[in-house]
C-alpha cells in the first residue's frame, strides 16, 4: 500500500477516504482545525510524531500501517514486530492457548494476518479427517484456503455458497483496510474456487435467525455453528495485534451433544 516516496499527508488522506470520513469529520474527531488538517494532507505542514499517531488513532489504522505512516513522516516506527516464538510474547501466547483450551469441547483456532493457522484446540481435529488434499494440511495451513478448496473442507460445508460469501466478504474488508499484496492474491485465488451455488437465487434469510451459521456434514448428521472473533485489546506489537482467535459455538442442541460426545471419546482414547 505504501512506497518510500509517498507522503504522510497523502496516506492520511487515503485512510480518511477508506474510512469514508470527510476532512471536517476527521478534524473534529482529532480536535484540530480543518485548516491544519488540510495543510497536513497537502504537505504544506509537517505533522509531529504525536500528531501522526493521534490521527492514526482516530482513523483506527492498524499498527503495521501506523509504522508505515510514521516512516513516511520521517520518524522511526513506534511498534515492534516480533515472531510469535519470541520469548517476550510468551505470556500472550500462553493466554491464547488458555482461551483455546478453555473453549473445549467446542472448536477454536488462532490465525495470523494472512489467515495462516497459528494453533488450534483438540476439538478441531475430527472435522479435518476427510480432507482429500494432504498438502492443504501442511504448514503453513491457510484456514481460508483449507475451508474453501474443493479438496479441503468445502465438500462437507452444507451451506457452502453462503459461507463462502461470508468469508470472501471478510477478506475483502481486510484487503480494503490493509492493501496487503498476499491477501489480495489469496482473494483472487479463492474467487476461482467452486462457489457451491446451485441457482442464481440467494438462500432465503430465516426471519428468526441472528447470524448465518456454518453447517458442516459429519457422518449422517449436520452440525451447525456460530462463531466469534477475539483480538488483543491493547497490543503494542504488530504481530500480536494481527493475531485473531475464532471460536465456534454450537448453534443447536444436536451439535452440542455431538461435540460433547467427541470430547469424551478423545479423553477415553488418550
Amino acid at each position: 500500500m505504501t512506497t518510500p516516496d509517498v507522503s504522510a499527508g497523502s496516506l492520511i488522506r487515503e485512510w480518511r477516504t477508506r474510512r469514508r470520513m470527510s476532512q471536517l469529520d476527521l478534524a473534529m474527531e482529532a480536535d484540530i482545525s480543518q485548516r491544519h488538517l488540510s495543510f497536513v494532507e497537502s504537505g504544506r505542514a509537517q505533522p509531529s510524531r504525536e500528531m501522526v499517531l493521534h490521527l492514526a488513532e482516530q482513523l483506527a489504522i492498524p499498527l503495521r500501517q501506523r509504522n508505515q505512516l510514521l516512516l513516511a513522516a520521517g520518524f522511526a516506527p513506534s511498534f515492534s514486530e516480533r515472531r510469535l516464538t519470541d520469548t517476550t510474547l510468551a505470556p500472550a501466547m500462553a493466554a491464547v492457548e488458555t482461551v483455546l483450551k478453555g473453549h473445549e469441547p467446542f472448536p477454536a483456532l488462532a490465525v495470523d494476518r494472512h489467515w495462516n493457522l497459528v494453533c488450534a484446540n483438540a476439538a478441531i481435529g475430527p472435522f479435518l479427517a476427510d480432507v482429500s488434499e494432504p498438502w492443504l494440511l501442511k504448514p503453513p495451513v491457510n484456514v481460508l484456503r483449507l475451508s474453501l478448496h474443493p479438496g479441503g473442507v468445502a465438500p462437507r460445508i452444507v451451506n457452502l455458497a453462503e459461507w463462502r460469501a461470508h468469508l470472501l466478504e471478510r477478506l475483502k474488508h481486510q484487503n480494503d483496510a490493509t492493501g496487503d499484496s498476499m491477501l489480495i492474491e489469496l482473494e483472487k485465488e479463492l474467487h476461482g474456487y467452486p462457489s457451491g451455488l446451485r441457482s442464481s437465487r440467494p438462500a432465503p434469510v430465516e426471519p428468526s435467525g441472528i447470524v448465518h451459521p456454518l453447517r458442516l456434514a459429519h457422518g449422517d448428521q449436520v452440525l451447525s455453528f456460530i462463531s466469534t472473533i477475539t483480538v488483543f485489546g491493547t497490543p503494542l506489537d504488530v504481530t500480536l495485534s494481527e493475531l485473531a482467535i475464532e471460536s465456534f459455538f454450537p448453534a443447536d442442541d444436536q451439535t452440542r451433544t455431538v461435540l460433547v460426545r467427541l470430547a469424551k471419546e478423545r479423553t477415553a482414547a488418550s
